[in-house]
């Protein structure tokens, strides 16, 4: 079965914070509810603990800023690994991931490796 990466994009917020339990509470829920289809995921840390790296060129000089790329209002922020028959399914999946309701699940098919 194909595996699609569903990116979740929201506000940039500390997914750690006890403050969000209810909302972490609502993931447990889908992820228990999703668990024969969900290979792999991971929520993120906020954008301000990210590192953005660049190469000058094929084995050139290595660049590092702090931070993301681009100030958007909304981030990466989790992502789940999930193996469905087909994108229907994974759509239909994604669609049940809390953050799809005030926020964007991006659905895309996995290249295998």
């Amino acid at each position: 079965m194909p595996t699609y990466a569903a990116l979740i994009y929201t506000a940039d917020v500390d997914w750690s914070d006890p403050a969000r339990a209810e909302t972490t509470a609502a993931y447990q829920e889908f992820g228990a509810a999703a668990a024969t289809v969900i290979r792999g995921g991971a929520a993120l840390y906020p954008t301000a603990t990210a590192t953005s790296v660049r190469v000058k060129g094929k084995g050139g000089e290595v660049i590092t800023t702090d931070g993301p790329f681009a100030e958007t209002k909304e981030v990466l922020t989790g992502f789940y690994l999930l193996e469905c028959a087909d994108l229907d399914e994974a759509v239909a999946v994604a669609a049940r991931i809390p953050s799809a309701w005030s926020g964007t699940v991006e659905v895309r098919p996995v290249i295998p490796m």
